[in-house]
């Protein structure tokens, strides 16, 4: 299976690198901002460096959506994964209109409700949660238990 990683830098990323269990074993690329963490924990895998900041920032939204459109083209990934968070909406939905399955796992410090990206990619996106009550709110939701810490 190929792998479309998507993740802001800091936390978002952390949460992905505690995924490696499941991601290693696949080919994978990787979208996220450019960091000296990311930059270094990175180094020998398939970047693509996406445009930071995401919030309220219309030029970087239109920046990425055309990066999301060119990696999708040229990846062709079987599953889009993200942790979070703006910058991995376009590439979820577009990864969607792609038939890609898209997959967001949203943050552990997310206990009474989804963040904005896990509520814009609910309609489409299979989004793992990892606190029960944050699922019977959100029954499109899937409970995962705690398995990110």
């Amino acid at each position: 299976m190929k792998v479309l990683l998507v993740c802001s830098s800091g936390g978002h990323f952390a949460a992905m690198l505690r995924l490696q269990p499941f991601w290693q074993a696949h080919e994978r690329s990787w979208v996220t901002f450019r960091s000296a963490a990311t930059a270094g924990v990175l180094a020998g895998e398939r970047v693509y460096w996406a445009f930071s900041p995401t919030n309220r920032n219309l030029i970087n939204l239109v920046r990425n959506l055309v990066l999301a459109v060119t990696v999708l083209i040229t990846e062709k990934p079987d599953l889009v994964l993200t942790t979070g968070a703006g910058v991995a909406v376009p590439f979820l939905l577009l990864g969607r209109l792609r038939r890609c399955r898209v997959a967001f796992v949203e943050s552990i410090t997310r206990t009474e409700s989804l963040s904005m990206s896990a509520r814009l990619v609910l309609p489409f996106s299979e989004v793992y949660v990892q606190w029960p009550e944050l699922q019977k709110q959100y029954p499109k939701t899937i409970y995962t238990g705690a398995p990110f810490l």
